[in-house]
């Protein structure tokens, strides 16, 4: 079975199969979302968006601020997580947070994260001597994490209130509920899968082993985490009235955060607002669009400033040093940056 399965999926891998699935799952949801989201805002009106925008409590601001704060801080577990496990525990925490932090908030900005966040990994752990194999391991992993944390907050907030992703779904909420059950009887089932020997995915150089049982519950831990620190930034920003309680915008902004990562626009632009549009359809939708662009620029806009503010200053910092270290080594050394970054002798670049 399992090599029919990986039969299968070669052929389908071949003949770009699967490419062109996903190009036209991306097009289909990006395409039903710009219709919805004309439905939900063509009466809009924007004098009023802006009148809820100046009307927003500054404590409510603050504390979705902490909030993503927190989330952002919970990110860099992801790839403290996903270096250890391919064996590279001599790669510093501050490079971890610095690699995770800008490249998921490069990926969330700019779209297509698989590529634009592994080339911003790539240029900062190669300075670590991984290369890029190894960095396509470090995402894969941080990936898994971010899947596994995403199916637990879904299943169990889906499972504990089917009513919630029946207003984005349209399903019975007797069918959600099953379909939470399903997904948690999944993860329970993967984690017994890798628990019982070790487990390996991909073939030859790509070859990586997948974490224990005991890892594995701790990336569910870290994604339920993050989520959750995520989930709060929105609750904090929406309206007070109706109060749905948080288990229930919790559901409906992790539903619409997965519908906005399966379009690849950047940042779910569309698909994640039609999404929280539909899926919160009892509240008003001009303070509901003003919590949502204040959550854009708090999660989004000024985390990819600050990232591409410190990429900067690191590539100008690298450059400077490295020059410095060639006339000091009349040239030498074709490639002296890489140790001297990792030695420290000029001084920590967090690089």
């Amino acid at each position: 079975m399992q090599e029919f399965i990986r039969r299968a999926l070669s052929f389908l891998r071949d003949k770009q199969i699967l490419h062109r699935l996903g190009v036209l799952v991306s097009i289909t949801v990006i395409a039903i979302a710009c219709y919805i989201l004309y439905r939900q805002l063509r009466n809009i009106d924007l004098a009023k968006v802006l009148d809820a925008l100046g009307r927003s409590e500054p404590r409510a601001i603050v504390l979705a601020g902490l909030a993503v704060a927190a989330g952002y801080f919970t990110l860099t577990f992801y790839d403290l997580f996903a270096v250890r496990a391919i064996g590279r525990a001599d790669v510093p925490y501050r490079i971890n947070a610095l690699a995770a932090f800008t490249s998921y908030s490069v990926g969330h900005n700019v779209g297509a994260s698989a590529f634009t966040g592994g080339a911003v990994r790539y240029r900062i752990y190669s300075a670590w001597g991984l290369d890029a194999v190894d960095v396509a391991k470090v995402c894969f992993i941080a990936g898994l994490t971010f899947w596994l944390g995403n199916a637990a907050v879904l299943g169990l907030g889906v499972a504990y209130h089917p009513e919630a992703a029946a207003a984005i779904d349209q399903l019975p909420p007797w069918l959600n509920r099953a379909a939470a059950l399903a997904i948690l009887l999944g993860l329970a089932g993967y984690v017994a899968w890798v628990s019982v020997s070790p487990r390996q995915f991909g073939r030859g150089p790509w070859t990586v082993l997948l974490p224990g049982g005991s890892l594995t519950l701790l990336q569910i831990a870290i994604g339920i985490v993050d989520l959750g620190f995520c989930a709060l930034a929105m609750y904090m920003l929406v309206p007070d009235e109706p109060n749905l309680g948080f288990v229930v915008v919790a559901v409906i902004f992790v539903s619409a955060t997965l519908l906005g990562f399966a379009s690849h626009s950047p940042g779910g632009l569309g698909v994640f607002d039609a999404a929280m549009l539909v899926g919160l359809w009892q509240m008003d939708k001009e303070e509901l669009l003003a919590g949502m662009l204040l959550f854009r620029l708090l999660y989004y806009i000024l985390p990819f400033v600050l990232s591409v503010m410190l990429l900067t200053f690191r590539e100008i910092t690298i450059g400077a040093r490295m020059k410095r270290l060639g006339r000091d080594g009349d040239g030498a050394d074709a490639n002296p940056g890489r140790d001297v970054l990792r030695s420290g002798k000029y001084g920590d670049t967090g690089a």
